[in-house]
Parts: C-alpha cells; structure tokens; sequence
C-alpha cells in the first residue's frame, strides 16, 4: 500500500496560505558585499530605457557567491541575474547568442545550488519576486508588489501579481490533495468528498484572480512591453543555436526554454490528483520537460501525488454516490473553466497581435511550444474528465 503521509504538503514546504510560494516573505535584498549588484538590478528599468542596456552590464561587478549562505540569499540572486542576464540578451534591438562570463558564472553557479537551469523560469519571475506593502496584510492582490522589473509600468506588474495571488489561493487544494489520498486509502467517503469541496473552492477563487488579468494588463501592452524579456533560447528563431554562456558548459551553446505559466506546479500537481490525463502528443515531453525548471522540492511533491492512490478511481467506484461525484466533478469543472479562460488570454495577448519580429512570434509560447492547439486540447481532455 502507498504511503500516502509522503503526499503530506509540509514535508514539501507547500502551505495552505501561501501554496508553493515561500514560507518567509522573498528577500528584497542581497548580503552586503554584493550590494553593488542589488543596485545594478534596480536602475534596470531605467538602462533598459536607454536602448543600450548591453553596454552597462558588459562589465558587471565581481560577484561572489560565497555571501550567499541560506536559501533565500541564493533565490533572491538567481532572481537577479536571470533578469539582467534576460535584458543583456533582449534589451537593445538585436538579441546576442553569447553572454559574458561575469553574468553567465554566476548565473550557472547560482542555479547548480538552486536545481535549476540558469535562465528565467517561473520560479523567478513570480514565486521569489514579491514583497508585501502591509507585512501584516495577506499575500494578495492589493497588497503585493515585484521586487524585480525588466521595464516596470502597471501592466508588466500586474501580469506576474495576478500568478502570485493565484499561487496563494492554491494553498488550501495543495493540502487537500493529500487529505484526499488519505481518505481514499481509509476508504472513507464523506472525507474524501469533504476534501473535493475544499479543492473546488480554491479552483474558484484561483479562477476569479484569472479573471482579473484585464484590469491592468493590456493585451497590446503585454506583447509589446511585457513579453519581450521572458523568452528562452530554445526553439526561437531569433536564438536558433542557443545561448553560450562564456566560461560554463565548455562553451557548447545551450537551449533553455524561457518563463511560462508551464513550469508553474499547481496545475500539474492537480491535473495527478484528479486522474486529468492528456493523451500523448508532441507536448507531454514539453511538460515533462518542465519540471526541470520548478524548484526540486515542488518536483517532489508532484512525484510524490503520482504515486499515491488514485482519487479518479474511487470516485468512479462510487459514482453512485451523488455528493462525492458533483464534489469531483466540480474540481473538473473549475479546471476547465481555468483552462479555458487562459486559452482566451493567449489569444488575446499572443496570437492575435501583430508580431512585432522574430524574437517575439506570436505563434510559439515564452516555453518554446507552439501553444494554441495544446492548450485547446487540454482543456477539451480535462472536460472530459467529468464522472
């Protein structure tokens, strides 16, 4: 029998307040002696707006990782470097295949410690990137901002909070998830439905911060201003070598694939809970893929609910039970409606605005995929998951 206690959040750092995203606030500030580049990152915005932000980051301070003694020091760097290493490669007006090794040393160093591939990946750009206005107020909408911007403005700000308000309200379906486990393998129904209830709700109030992406993100805006600065170097035509990062990897250019919602754990990890199977197609190794850009502990956590009893199947064996299967059946239906609405956003935001260069093709996603017909299908296979 599976041991389901491993499924237990807590072992992984996932809280029913704030989900996958850290347990102490992220750090808005490196150690002293790397200060220098605390300020490197903060005048970012406004070198960007030179049209030459190559120039100054050319010859950055030395940096030491030695200073960066706990983890949230070595978060809180790899924020900053994956953000200047971005505008060094699509800040000025052609993208470079060859970053200098003052940015790519650190870079690569910082993300061997961290488990992750040095280039901007979700856990960057909204998990570790936030700060709280009230600290005694709730990680939320109204009451969080970035701590790192590529060219700042409402929009840009407003695309990553909308992530890290609905990370937080994930909290409570995380915890659930391995309430339910344990409930199917106990066999106790009204237990297992109790946690259904408590992952619907959470999909719901995930759903709702969704929905208010177009308060202050413009679709024209985000393409333009936005979007620019999260792509990777894997499967872009203006990178179509990748990326060399000078005195790492032998010199051999890389492919990373750059930020996207992806690599984000919430649905994944949901989508196993549920038994949401989507059916072989050239995106499940993308998926797949993916996972090596989430923080090891979320990895875990994911494999961890994939090895544990199925919640699908027990469902399916009591479907005569009416409350467990409307319990179930509303988790799906709050994921499609998820699924669905992002699929009008990538719409909206991506393939209906006119590209404005390769760099930034409004047909192939910031992870590298050519996104629509996948998205479509996903949403399609977990309608389709209903009992």
């Amino acid at each position: 029998m599976t041991d389901v206690e491993n499924v237990a959040a807590e072992r992984f750092g996932v809280t029913a307040e704030r989900g996958f995203l850290p347990r102490d606030d992220p750090l808005g500030h490196l150690p002293s002696p790397l200060a220098e580049w605390d300020e490197l990152a903060r005048d970012l915005p406004k070198l960007l707006a030179t049209g030459r932000v190559r120039m100054f980051l050319e010859r950055p301070p030395a940096f030491d990782i030695a200073p960066l003694t706990t983890h949230p020091d070595v978060e809180r760097a790899m924020v900053i470097l994956s953000y200047l290493g971005h505008a060094y490669v699509w800040g000025d007006a052609q993208p470079v295949y060859r970053l200098p090794a003052a940015l790519a040393r650190p870079w690569h160093d910082v993300a061997m410690r961290l488990g992750r591939p040095p280039v901007l990946s979700y856990a960057s750009y909204a998990l570790a990137n936030w700060r709280r206005v009230d600290p005694e107020g709730p990680v939320a909408l109204g009451n969080i901002v970035l701590l790192q911007n590529f060219a700042g403005g409402l929009d840009e700000e407003w695309f990553v909070l909308v992530h890290v308000d609905i990370e937080a309200r994930a909290g409570n379906a995380l915890v659930a998830i391995g309430e339910a486990q344990r409930a199917v393998q106990h066999a106790q129904a009204a237990a297992v439905e109790i946690a259904l209830g408590t992952i619907a709700c959470a999909l719901e109030g995930m759903y709702q911060t969704l929905a208010r992406m177009p308060e202050h993100c413009d679709p024209h805006v985000y393409y333009r201003r936005v979007r620019p600065y999260i792509h990777g170097w894997k499967n872009n035509p203006a990178l179509p070598d990748g990326l060399i990062y000078e005195g790492t990897f032998g010199g051999a250019p890389q492919q990373f694939a750059g930020e996207t919602g992806a690599q984000s754990t919430i649905i994944p990890a949901l989508d196993a809970a549920l038994g949401v199977c989507h059916r072989d197609d050239p995106l499940r190794p993308y998926l797949l893929e993916m996972r090596n850009y989430m923080p090891p502990r979320h990895r875990a956590f994911l494999a961890a609910i994939e090895t544990g009893p199925s919640i699908r199947d027990y469902v399916y064996r009591h479907r005569t039970n009416e409350g467990l299967r409307e319990a179930y059946n509303a988790c799906i239906t709050w994921i499609e409606r998820f699924r669905s609405r992002h699929l009008r956003y990538a719409a909206d935001y991506v393939f209906r605005q006119a590209q404005s260069s390769p760099a930034n093709p409004t047909t192939i996603g910031t992870g590298s995929t050519p996104f629509l017909p996948y998205l479509r299908k996903h949403r399609d296979e977990t309608a389709g998951s209903l009992i």
